[in-house]
């Protein structure tokens, strides 16, 4: 039998509460949900989802809302009003 280390790290609360929940209806324990998380990663070399950044936080978008709030704060940005789109 291999031999049993301990991983310790910290989650924040919410995350944790949420995952229990998840891993409670799927019949499993946040343990059990880990060490087929790692088993995956180790056995295939990568992270067994896709992770990808939200396009709003991009530094090009960062830039152009900074550029925006200094237009506005200056007068300088003019804003209209519009009516609602329904689907």
């Amino acid at each position: 039998m291999a031999q049993v280390v301990n991983v310790n790290f910290k989650l924040d609360a919410d995350i944790k509460k949420s995952m229990e929940e998840a891993c409670s209806e799927m019949g499993i324990s946040m343990s059990a949900a880990f060490k087929i998380f790692a088993k995956k990663v180790g056995r295939e070399k990568r992270i067994p989802f896709e992770i990808t950044a939200d396009p709003f936080y991009s530094e090009s978008n960062i830039r152009y809302l900074e550029e925006k709030m200094e237009e506005y704060k200056a007068g300088k940005l003019k804003f209209a009003e519009h009516e609602l789109l329904e689907d």
